[in-house]
């Protein structure tokens, strides 16, 4: 598998694979996953060739990263690289009272309490360490500082304080002291990421679902500046959560619930320019984010060996350059997208 090098700040830098392995699934997102079924995945991503992990200690509530540690003890520590997430302590709690009842399933009983300050950012960070059981973490990114999560922008504003004022000098600490390579946010919002990019020396962003096939509103002015100071982008969702996947049938998701009308019809209309070119819209849209120059890797995710192999044979497939041309002809796709 093609990779990318990543260096902002000189350290040597950070080789992406253009595919990484998101591992929220493995910790049993809408439906429980053996450990034997997440091995087995998480076995085929490496036999894909992918070298990238992310994860996070929301994933399951620990279970994400639990899972990677029989995973990973097998592998030489320079083979891969691995990014988890600060930002919430894990805390047991009686069954009933834990994080994500309806949308984990089968984990540990605990409660998410959200922790932006720097003593939050170093206790995440060795709980991270444990859980995974390896020495070091080559990526931290600060975890949902954004509306999706905290509900509105007065209150995302008020995190995003928080952690500015406390938790990032954790992190610009264990970057400058070289105990990771790179920090930056995973993000829900590409307005909330430009707000940290422009108050904070940022490495990379780890933005979800909203650079897409479908949503390249984030050209407007956020991957410029991303472009003008080297920062890179981990582009999570690169399906929307599944409707550029599965295309614009009924009860296709988007953004994690049912796709709205005017989703679907635009979806359909994508569809409908890639089938003239003989392309299926999964492959465009994997392969799409990939053209811009700030991003480092794509990282989709899957509960089975069968969905990361599938992936891996998206980025093979030969994709016609006049597919980007027709899409952005019919208003379908932003003029300044980068396509090949």
């Amino acid at each position: 598998m093609k990779t990318r090098h990543f260096d902002r700040i000189g350290n040597g830098g950070i080789d992406f694979t253009e595919l990484g392995f998101g591992t929220a699934p493995l910790g049993n997102l809408y439906r429980a996953v053996s450990d034997e079924d997440a091995n087995a995945t998480l076995e085929a991503a490496w036999a894909t060739g992918c070298r990238y992990y992310d994860t996070a200690p929301l994933y399951g509530l620990g279970l994400s990263e639990t899972r990677l540690n029989p995973f990973l003890r097998g592998k030489k520590r320079d083979d891969y690289v691995l990014s988890s997430k600060v930002g919430r302590i894990m805390r047991a709690c009686p069954p009933e009272e834990r994080t994500g009842i309806g949308k984990f399933f089968d984990t540990p009983s605990r409660r998410e309490v959200y922790d932006y300050s720097y003593d939050g950012v170093m206790r995440s960070f060795e709980a991270s360490l444990e859980r995974l059981g390896v020495d070091r973490i080559d990526i931290l990114f600060v975890h949902d500082v954004d509306i999706f999560t905290h509900g509105s922008k007065q209150a995302s504003d008020q995190r995003i304080e928080e952690f500015m004022r406390s938790g990032y000098y954790g992190l610009l600490s264990l970057r400058d002291q070289g105990v990771i390579k790179a920090f930056g946010g995973g993000i829900n919002e590409w307005q909330v990421c430009q707000a940290l990019a422009e108050r904070g020396d940022f490495d990379l962003f780890l933005l979800a679902g909203r650079y897409t096939l479908l949503e390249q509103e984030a050209l407007a002015s956020f991957l410029p500046l991303c472009q003008k100071r080297g920062i890179g982008i981990v582009l999570g969702g690169p399906y929307n959560s599944g409707i550029l996947a599965t295309g614009p049938k009924p009860g296709a998701y988007y953004n994690y619930t049912e796709a709205p009308q005017d989703v679907l019809d635009r979806v359909a209309r994508i569809e409908a320019v890639c089938k003239r070119h003989g392309v299926r819209l999964i492959e465009a849209a994997l392969q799409f984010p990939l053209q811009h120059p700030s991003v480092v890797s794509v990282i989709p995710g899957g509960q089975r060996p069968s969905e990361v192999e599938s992936n891996r044979s998206l980025l093979d497939a030969k994709l016609p350059v006049a597919l980007w041309a027709d899409l952005k002809k019919e208003g379908l796709m932003r003029a300044e997208a980068p396509t090949a």
